[in-house]
């Protein structure tokens, strides 16, 4: 396993559709590997999307406090309730902002060995999910932003959102 960089906030790459996995290679496995490493090198996050490390494959690792979850070619099939929180992203570090999801959300997917299986979680594994699977689908969580405003995990400085835009595209 090694680590890979985190493509930041800014790149093209963040706003493209990644494909389906095609079938389970040792390529595939060696990704999943690899950003299960990544994640785990950033305490504190709960996932990561293989855009984020410059990959256009539908492929996300988690893990929400229960271990680690791996999915590949995921499909959101239901999705119900409402919840509002705060949401961070790799690609965008130090920055958060409360965005809507639903709470309940159940998800098909493949596992490692190319075996269908189904992922019903609530809350901030709901919450996880949906952010993941939007990265694989070229949304960020800034497009969700309800406040219009992100804030400095360490700072708690509110920032506007097109500025902390602006500003994180110039590297800061």
């Amino acid at each position: 396993m090694s680590q890979k960089q985190i493509v930041p906030f800014g790149d093209p790459i963040l706003r493209k559709v990644a494909k389906p996995v095609e079938q389970v290679t040792p390529k595939i496995i060696k990704l999943l590997d690899d950003m299960a490493a990544t994640l785990y090198a950033d305490e504190g996050r709960a996932g990561l999307a293989a855009p984020q490390v410059g990959f256009l494959k539908r492929v996300v690792v988690m893990d929400c406090g229960d271990g680690l979850i791996e999915l590949i070619n995921p499909e959101i099939l239901e999705m119900s309730g409402e919840q509002v929180g705060p949401e961070a992203c790799l690609s965008f570090p130090g920055y958060a902002g409360n965005v809507k999801r639903a709470k309940y959300v159940k998800v098909k997917s493949l596992n490692r060995q190319g075996k269908p299986f189904i992922l019903e979680g609530e809350d901030f594994l709901a919450r996880c999910i949906q952010h993941e699977v939007d990265h694989l689908d070229g949304i960020l969580f800034v497009d969700h932003v309800q406040d219009k405003w992100l804030f400095h995990e360490k700072t708690k400085r509110k920032l506007d959102l097109l500025e902390v835009i602006k500003l994180t595209n110039q590297g800061i």
